[in-house]
């Protein structure tokens, strides 16, 4: 499936996919990569390959932004299967608990209310976390337990959308970093009960939402101009960001990486996106600092960013 580099291109943009099961987050940005003969490509946060849903992948100039989605708020849809618990927190791992179900759907929601806020959370053996350069899931897989320090996260909402008894499906808005399998577990021993996932999807990541993603299949089956209709430009990545306009004198010291005056009013260290008021063209993020100058965080390539 690879190409030759010399034959990549240069092509700027976000790709919002829908992952589907069973593949890895790079495997999913390799293979959209190659649809499109980019030449650069990033995503914005991994997904375990028994999830799906809502990847964002940024090609070309639009890597330079990708930190700001790594660090937004994420949605998911988690199906919980209480009664049993697994070596992976997760359906692809062996039964190592069971136990009965001892509660109902208002002991279950009840309880869900305690891990809504900042909680405390023990990142689970099975992730991609590193201990000595190692990631922790190859010490799982040889059966050496690593200890691991909590880490504060925010659970900002939990709903339950229904239960059936024994799985149930419960919509999740947290902070990056929540590992939504942890989440399931320590909700079971809450409630005396043990629990896996039998389904992760993805629904929001930062402003974006499922509803606008592509499956790959679908981006396959279009012609590269279509493809390339799909691409969202850089700038939406930074969409929460203020925006402020430059003159084209200003605009072309900027884009070279020179402070430059800002006139408006604000507080120091604010961050702003930048576009030429000449055509409205994405500059690149700058922040005001204590000299009421607008100084260059991110800018994208000269040669893409013409006044």
């Amino acid at each position: 499936m690879s190409k030759p580099r010399s034959n990549r291109r240069q092509i700027d943009g976000v790709l919002l996919i829908d992952k589907p099961y069973d593949i890895s987050s790079n495997n999913a940005l390799q293979k959209a990569r190659w649809l499109l003969n980019a030449a650069k490509a990033g995503h914005t946060g991994v997904l375990d390959p028994l999830a799906t849903g809502l990847l964002p992948m940024c090609l070309g100039e639009a890597t330079k932004f990708s930190s700001y989605l790594l660090d937004a708020d994420k949605g998911y849809r988690a199906t919980v299967r209480f009664g049993a618990a697994t070596t992976t927190g997760d359906i692809e791992g062996d039964v190592i608990r069971e136990c009965p179900i001892a509660f109902d759907e208002a002991g279950l929601l009840q309880v869900m209310q305690q891990f809504v806020g900042e909680i405390s959370q023990v990142p689970p053996m099975y992730s991609a976390l590193k201990h000595q350069g190692k990631p922790l899931y190859e010490y799982a897989r040889e059966g050496i337990e690593i200890h691991r320090e909590p880490r504060r996260i925010t659970i900002h909402s939990l709903k339950l959308i229904s239960f059936d008894g024994v799985e149930a499906v419960i919509d999740v808005l947290c902070s990056k970093g929540t590992y939504i399998r942890t989440l399931a577990e320590d909700i079971a021993i809450a409630l005396d009960c043990a629990a896996h996932l039998t389904g992760l999807r993805r629904t929001t990541t930062g402003g974006f939402q499922l509803s606008d993603a592509h499956a790959l299949a679908a981006v396959e089956a279009l012609d590269m101009a279509g493809r390339e209709a799909l691409l969202l430009p850089a700038d939406v990545l930074v969409q929460h960001f203020p925006a402020t306009t430059l003159d084209e004198a200003m605009a072309g010291r900027f884009i070279h990486g020179q402070a430059v005056r800002f006139a408006g009013n604000c507080e120091k260290m604010t961050r702003f996106r930048v576009y030429s008021d000449a055509n409205a063209e994405f500059l690149g993020l700058a922040e005001v600092r204590d000299d009421d100058m607008l100084h260059p965080i991110r800018l994208l390539a000269v040669k893409q960013a013409a006044c």
